[in-house]
C-alpha cells in the first residue's frame, strides 16, 4: 500500500499537534520581588549579651560557643575574651579561664576585669593548695 508523501506529512502533523499543545509554554517573566534585607550581623558585644543569657538558663554548651563566636567577630575586644573566660571559670575549668583571661591582658593589659579574675582564680588556688596542705598533716 502506498500513500502519497502529502498524506504522510499531514497525519505527521496531525499526530505531532497534541505533543505540541501539551508542551510547556516559556514561562512569562516575572517582575523581580525586591531582594529581603540580609539579616544584620551580630556584633561581639551582641553576641556576649546572649552567651551571658544562655549561661543564665544553664546552657553552658550554647554559652560557650557564642563567647567563642564574639572572639571570632571581634579578636580585638577584651571583653570577648573575658566573657569565655567567665564561663570556664564559672564550671570551675581554671586552666582554659586563666589562658582567656591572659588573652584579654595580651591585648589590653590594664583591663580591670581579667586582673581582678585573674587574682581571684590565683586566690582560690592559694586556698586549695593550703586546705590540701591542712589535710596531709
Amino acid at each position: 500500500m502506498k500513500f502519497p508523501r502529502d498524506s504522510l506529512i499531514l497525519a505527521l502533523v496531525l499526530v505531532a499537534m497534541p505533543a505540541l499543545a501539551a508542551a510547556p509554554k516559556k514561562p512569562v517573566a516575572k517582575p523581580a520581588a525586591p531582594a529581603a534585607a540580609p539579616a544584620p550581623a551580630l556584633t561581639a558585644a551582641d553576641l556576649i549579651g546572649q552567651a551571658q543569657a544562655a549561661q543564665a538558663r544553664g546552657e553552658k554548651d550554647l554559652a560557650v560557643r557564642l563567647a567563642q563566636s564574639a572572639i571570632v567577630a571581634n579578636p580585638a575586644l577584651p571583653a570577648a575574651y573575658n566573657a569565655l573566660a567567665d564561663l570556664y571559670a564559672a564550671d570551675g575549668d581554671a586552666d582554659y579561664a586563666r589562658f582567656y583571661y591572659r588573652g584579654a591582658l595580651t591585648i589590653d593589659p590594664t583591663d580591670a576585669d581579667a586582673t581582678k579574675a585573674m587574682a581571684a582564680l590565683e586566690h582560690s588556688d592559694d586556698q586549695r593548695a593550703a586546705k590540701a596542705d591542712t589535710n596531709t598533716q
